[in-house]
């Protein structure tokens, strides 16, 4: 506030300084034609001092400019009664009609002229009735100042509504780039969470395996069950480094051609069942649905993915059982995983079920999950399609 305040005092300084300049000119002007016009008797002293005094008004026209036409005003009008030279008194007229029109609104415009132009009317049919022609000319030129202020008024007017509709159109797209900027960044948490979880879930699980058979019976080895627990992690491994390698490619170059394929979808589904059933679980995947929009396969596909790694990192026990239904549901894709471990809540909180709800959202849908009656943990999904087909 402080920076503004001081940008306007220098405004005003600088405004006071112009006016300064503008009445010592205008003090020149009426000199030299009082000097060498004659369309009046020449001014003695007393025209003399009421010509340069009309000249200080202007000083303080932008501050009050009906203040300052009245004072020019108070000076002119004697001037003009005792027949000095008339045009001499011109030019600080105009200035001071013109700033009261171009600083007012219409309406104190028409006021201010029609109380000029009446004045002046009086004035004349009293003192000298035998230049209405005169009169009326100044008129003319009084209505033509108070016209043009008043055109230069709505012109700034719009020129500044203009210039604020820009700065909101400005401000708009500079809030849209960053609410853009955040939602990009969402999407790449929440892609990071769903593709490291998962993947570090099952190398966790899968190594656990490999070791509790190395460690069972070392003099029966099963060399065979190790292989496939070495496999299956190296395979996780190098599906992690794929979906990592493209997610980091998209970052470093944003303005890059989409180069990550085709989002995950429904189709899937069985592989991320197989993976859970190498991981330990018993997983029985059902999926009935029809046409599906990319975007909600691709929501559908990481709330499963999520929710199975959930139910193998927090199941605690061996031969979990996990249930996966994903089917139509009255123009909604109905998603629910249910598995009969020990629940979700039973580690420590992360951003699993945060990142659920946020996919479910992002589509337009929702999320519920909890712990089931008993034992387990549910999550079930509805992901509205009418919007997105």
């Amino acid at each position: 506030m402080g920076t503004g305040r001081g940008g306007a005092v220098g405004r005003w300084v600088s405004g006071g300084r112009a006016d300064v300049w503008l009445a010592a000119g205008s003090a020149a002007v009426a000199a030299v034609l009082g000097l060498f016009v004659e369309d009046g008797r020449p001014p003695d002293a007393a025209g003399w001092a009421l010509l340069l005094s009309a000249q200080v008004p202007l000083v303080w026209r932008r501050r009050h400019p009906m203040a300052a036409l009245l004072a020019v005003v108070s000076c002119v009008a004697p001037y003009h009664a005792l027949d000095y030279t008339h045009s001499a008194a011109v030019p600080v007229g105009m200035i001071a009609l013109y700033t009261v029109a171009v600083t007012g609104g219409a309406r104190r415009t028409l006021l201010t002229g029609t109380a000029v132009v009446g004045i002046m009317l009086v004035v004349n049919a009293l003192v000298s009735p035998h230049q209405l022609a005169e009169v009326l000319r100044i008129s003319g030129w009084i209505v033509s100042v108070l016209l043009f202020g008043g055109y230069t008024r709505v012109h700034r007017e719009m020129a500044a509504a203009a210039l604020d509709r820009a700065e909101r159109a400005e401000r708009t797209r500079e809030e849209e780039a960053r609410r853009r900027v955040a939602e990009e960044r969402l999407r790449i948490a929440r892609d990071l969470h769903d593709l490291l979880a998962h993947s570090i879930t099952l190398i966790g699980v899968q190594t656990s395996v490999a070791a509790h058979v190395l460690a069972a019976d070392p003099g029966r080895l099963d060399r065979a069950a190790v292989a496939k627990a070495l496999d299956d992690i190296a395979g996780t491994c190098r599906s992690a480094r794929g979906e990592l390698r493209t997610t980091l490619e998209v970052l470093r170059d944003p303005g890059a051609p989409e180069t990550r394929g085709p989002l995950p979808g429904l189709h899937g589904l069985p592989g991320l069942a197989d993976t859970a059933r190498a991981a330990g679980a018993s997983v029985a995947l059902t999926v009935r649905h029809g046409e599906v929009p990319p975007a909600i396969g691709a929501a559908a596909y990481r709330i499963v993915q999520e929710a199975l790694t959930n139910a193998v990192r927090h199941g605690g026990r061996d031969g979990l059982d996990v249930r996966v239904s994903v089917h139509d549901d009255g123009g909604a894709l109905r998603v629910t995983v249910t598995d009969d471990g020990a629940g979700a809540g039973s580690g420590a909180p992360g951003f699993g079920l945060v990142g659920m709800r946020e996919r479910a959202r992002s589509v337009g849908g929702t999320l519920e999950a909890g712990p089931r009656p008993g034992e387990g943990f549910e999550v079930t999904a509805v992901l509205p399609m009418g919007e997105n087909r």
